[in-house]
């Protein structure tokens, strides 16, 4: 990174010394005579304090040098005034004096003296130490540079041993971009980060420096960004891209926080994030894991992960409109799920739209006792505006008191090209390998498991009362419509042995205007394909 140009410091020890005079000069009582030894600071090496969040670093600003670095308010007691600083070029200015010919800070004693100082300046106030206040648009270096504060408050100064430590009053956030998938590159990206707090009128959003390469920076103020807000945007190829953090991300000062994110067509994923000093990044694991789902301009969620999938199930039960896009498969694997809607009505369903583009979500497994009691589903209600499509789902369902069906207890909406493997049990329900009932359309589905109950099966519904085209089952189930009381029902069987290129082919006769049509996978069964 080139040298700083505008205000910019960081970690710097600065030795103060006495001008015009020695130690061995000085009277042998503990007073010193007034106004004969004007503190001089001079900045001779490095020095750095460690806090809770930041390992030692080695270096004095960002780029390691006090150039452009003009004056400093140092306060005495009561007194604050305004230093020079003088910055060496010998050593590429790394080092400094600071000092005043008009009426500076003297000693009067050899005892310790408390000192603060910061930078930059009030001009308007030079007593106040002035807030954190960052630029919105910190692309350009100086701009960037210009956007850090840096103080020493409050500091104990020995007369033998005089230094004083700054540091930093600002967060710095690196990102590191990497292609993912639908990528190969990741030139010409614009990076912010988003969700910032405005207190002290600060950016909510800042666009970020390029460093070099793949790397952006900022710097912002000490604060908190909550779980599950946007944190890090990337506007890439025409499409913007969000992490959201799964935990609280805390930005205290004199931090660096380094987020190594992948660019994929659906959105972004987190490969690590490390927090630790001011100029390396360190080493220390940070907790700021991805949340596994982004939002939309529009409100509809993009999820990639079970956590991301239970976030936006949470959500839809408060707004049973909110639309979902699957970009990868989802393991539910040990998690709870609990069920989407409510089957009474066509209004008390889910009535968004649910597309699973092709992937699946396994591990999905319910199991109820007699006294619990509730249903197995992945919806148990689709309202009339409802929309499950593209989605391939494997189950293990066992209840002894409700409803268990593949996908959904009651529809009313439209279940389109999906998928149900696996085994469905209840003891005291009707059950259905796609849904219980059906009174909107279910259109190109298949099921293949075990159906076990009491009382009534179907491989695709166990009753009726809207349409379901060209749909085929396998497994045990007996009949594809227990009771079939709507316009039509066509389902077929496809027995042992038989192979689902016949269904494959019989589905995609009916999918000619859907993004994903069905071909034969590697195991015999079919899988959905994009159109594109």
């Amino acid at each position: 990174m080139d040298k700083i140009k505008t205000r910019h410091l960081a970690w710097a020890a600065l030795t103060l010394a006495l001008a015009a005079c020695t130690q061995n000069e000085l009277a042998d009582n503990n007073r010193l005579p007034e106004g004969e030894y004007p503190v001089v600071i001079r900045a001779t090496g490095l020095s750095v304090e460690a806090t809770p969040q930041a390992a030692p670093s080695t270096r004095a600003t960002v780029d390691g040098d006090w150039q452009g670095v003009q004056t400093v308010a140092l306060k005495m007691g009561d007194a604050v005034k305004e230093y020079t600083v003088t910055a060496t070029d010998a050593d590429g200015y790394k080092s400094a004096t600071l000092s005043r010919t008009d009426d500076p800070h003297y000693w009067t004693s050899r005892d310790p003296i408390t000192v603060s100082a910061w930078w930059p300046i009030d001009k308007a106030d030079i007593t106040r130490m002035p807030a954190v206040k960052v630029a919105e648009d910190q692309s350009t270096l100086a701009a960037f540079q210009g956007s850090d504060f840096i103080s020493a408050i409050d500091r104990t100064v020995e007369f033998d041993d005089p230094k004083l430590t700054f540091t930093h009053r600002t967060a710095r956030v690196a990102i590191e971009l990497k292609p993912g998938t639908g990528f190969t590159s990741v030139d010409g990206a614009t990076v912010s980060l988003v969700s910032l707090s405005a207190d002290n009128e600060n950016p909510t959003a800042i666009k970020t420096y390029h460093a070099s390469g793949n790397s952006y920076e900022a710097l912002t103020a000490p604060q908190t960004v909550a779980k599950g807000e946007p944190f890090i945007r990337v506007e890439l190829g025409g499409g913007n891209f969000y992490f959201r953090p799964q935990n609280d991300v805390v930005l205290a000062a004199g931090s660096r926080y380094t987020y190594t994110v992948n660019v994929n067509a659906t959105g972004l994923t987190l490969e690590g994030c490390t927090i630790g000093g001011w100029t390396d990044g360190g080493s220390e694991s940070g907790t700021a894991e991805d949340l596994g789902y982004f939002i939309q301009d529009d409100g509809s969620y993009t999820v990639y992960t079970a956590n991301g999938l239970k976030e936006w199930a949470e959500a839809v039960q408060t707004d049973p409109t909110l639309n979902i896009t699957l970009t990868a498969d989802i393991d539910l694997t040990g998690e709870t799920w609990t069920p989407i809607g409510s089957g009474f009505s066509s209004n008390t369903g889910y009535q968004g739209t649910f597309d699973g583009q092709g992937h699946s979500i396994t591990g999905l497994s319910i199991t109820t006792n007699s006294t619990d009691g509730g249903n197995a589903v992945l919806f148990d209600g689709i309202g009339s505006n409802g929309t499950v499509k593209n989605l391939q789902v494997e189950v293990n369902y066992n209840v002894q008191q409700g409803v268990a069906s593949g996908i959904v207890n009651v529809n009313y909406g439209t279940i389109t090209a999906c998928s149900v493997t696996g085994d469905i049990a209840a003891r005291t329900s009707d059950i259905g390998g796609i849904a219980s009932i059906n009174n909107g359309s279910i259109i190109g589905c298949w099921f293949d498991g075990n159906l076990t109950t009491n009382y009534v099966e179907g491989g695709i519904a166990a009753y009726n009362y809207g349409t379901i085209t060209a749909c085929f089952y396998g497994g045990n189930a007996g009949q594809g419509v227990y009771s079939n009381q709507g316009e039509t029902a066509e389902t077929t069987k496809v027995n042992d042995g038989d192979s689902w290129q016949t269904a494959v082919d019989g589905m995609n006769n009916a999918l000619t205007s859907n993004d994903y049509k069905w071909e034969l996978g590697a195991d015999g069964l079919p899988v959905l394909q994009s159109n594109q």
